[in-house]
């Protein structure tokens, strides 16, 4: 079965999430960055 995922991530990079998913055991088909916003530091925390 293949699967479509969209996700939203903070701090973490396009290999780090490949690496995480592929050490889970997930094969990975594709990842596309779509888009990406700077955070401010109001918004950060």
């Amino acid at each position: 079965m293949n699967s479509n995922f969209m996700l939203k991530v903070e701090d973490a990079k396009l290999p780090d999430v490949q690496k995480a998913l592929q050490q889970a055991g997930i094969k990975i088909r594709s990842i596309i960055e779509i888009f990406k916003e700077e955070v401010g530091k109001e918004e950060a925390g």
